[in-house]
């Protein structure tokens, strides 16, 4: 496993390409497209529809290690839960979009914008509201709303966005998701389900027409890493595992 499913329960790589218009949805193209993956990658054999024009081909999750690749619409993404290395997901990922536009037919003019994603999910059995704002704090200002009598944090899913270049057509977005609901709350009980922090990494397509889905995806990924690595890392995922397991 990569040095990041050493900070949490489970650690995700993930690629999406958002369309414009509609991706094809016809029985032999989803299919071909399907096929033509499981010949590079043929653990992937698990094959389901989960909704309207909504596809996805998967290795067997039980293995605790699985690549996944779904179709929607209009965005398609490959995803490798707790790869054994960053290459190996890139391996995935990069060809995913270096077949993907032949066999669903699009191209740049038709690409919204391409994202990057790192996912950490961090198992917990209690409020996790609560957890994430004591571990992560609230603005010195807000403070004192948690010493009054009886208040219960609800809701805490603190995300940002920025601008990485003057365009504002790179951005990347950090935010992190809770599943506690006042039920839990109100009846102290409290199953166990993930936060989960994500961080991604979008470039918008406008102007990119020199640029390769792959050429992109290669150059979002080592942002997105770069990201993660210095200020991620340091500032949300260890914080919170670290205030996890001082309350096992």
């Amino acid at each position: 496993m990569t040095t990041y499913s050493s900070l949490c329960d489970d650690f995700g790589i993930y690629a999406h390409v958002n369309t414009k218009m509609d991706l094809p949805s016809g029985r032999e193209t989803v299919l071909h497209f399907f096929n033509s993956l499981q010949k590079t990658f043929p653990s992937m054999t698990d094959f389901d529809c989960r909704g309207v024009n909504e596809y996805v081909l998967e290795e067997d999750r039980d293995e605790g290690s699985y690549r996944w690749i779904g179709l929607e619409p209009k965005r398609f993404a490959s995803g490798f839960v707790n790869p054994p290395s960053v290459e190996a997901a890139d391996e995935q990922h990069e060809r995913v979009l270096e077949i993907a536009p032949f066999h669903l037919d699009f191209g740049s003019l038709d690409c919204e914008a391409l994202d990057v994603l790192f996912s950490f999910d961090f198992l917990y059995s209690g409020n996790h509201d609560e957890l994430v704002a004591e571990a992560l704090g609230l603005n010195t200002t807000l403070e004192s709303l948690l010493q009054m009598p009886g208040s219960k944090v609800l809701g805490y899913e603190p995300a940002l966005m920025l601008a990485l270049e003057e365009t504002c057509r790179l951005q990347c977005r950090l935010n992190i998701e809770t599943r506690t609901n006042a039920y839990q709350i109100r009846t102290n009980h409290f199953p166990e389900a993930p936060i989960t922090v994500y961080f991604t990494v979008r470039q918008y397509w406008t102007r990119q027409n020199n640029r390769t889905f792959v050429e992109g995806y290669q150059h979002q990924r080592k942002i997105c890493q770069e990201l993660v690595d210095n200020h991620v890392i340091p500032a949300v995922v260890r914080p919170l595992s670290q205030t996890i397991e001082n309350k096992r």
